[in-house]
């Protein structure tokens, strides 16, 4: 596969994604439901919205690893929140250190909704190519 970032600036690094991504030669793609604050044994989290972001992304990481990709094969990325501004203030931390840590270099949305499936106040959905 071939990876090229397009990032006419700067100032997005430092929230950990990238303006756009295009992939060619792609040999395979991986679609992926939205990842949210499900314990393993299917029962919802009711934490905070910083520890459901935890659960959620624990969660998208085993599911691109069930699928033989890594995280760094993300090149989309859409956040769900049931508010943007408790995302930005508690979880962007969060989000950076994940990006950097697995080394990804993703296209990023979020998206404020008014609700998620039953207690869920963020969701994770991600698309992986590689």
């Amino acid at each position: 596969m071939v990876r090229t970032v397009i990032n006419p600036w700067e100032w997005q690094n430092e929230l950990g994604y990238v303006q756009a991504v295009e992939v060619k030669e792609v040999k395979s793609t991986l679609y992926i439901s939205g990842q949210a604050a499900v314990n393993p044994d299917g029962s919802s989290s009711n934490a905070d919205m910083r520890t459901q972001f935890q659960l959620a992304v624990k969660n998208l990481e085993t599911v691109i690893s069930q699928a033989g990709y890594e995280c760094k094969d993300i090149v989309r990325l859409t956040i769900y929140s049931t508010s943007s501004k408790e995302f930005m203030s508690t979880c962007i931390d969060l989000l950076k250190d994940f990006a950097r840590n697995h080394e990804m270099k993703q296209s990023l949305t979020l998206l404020e909704v008014v609700g998620l499936n039953e207690t869920m106040n963020v969701e994770l959905e991600a698309t992986a190519a590689k």
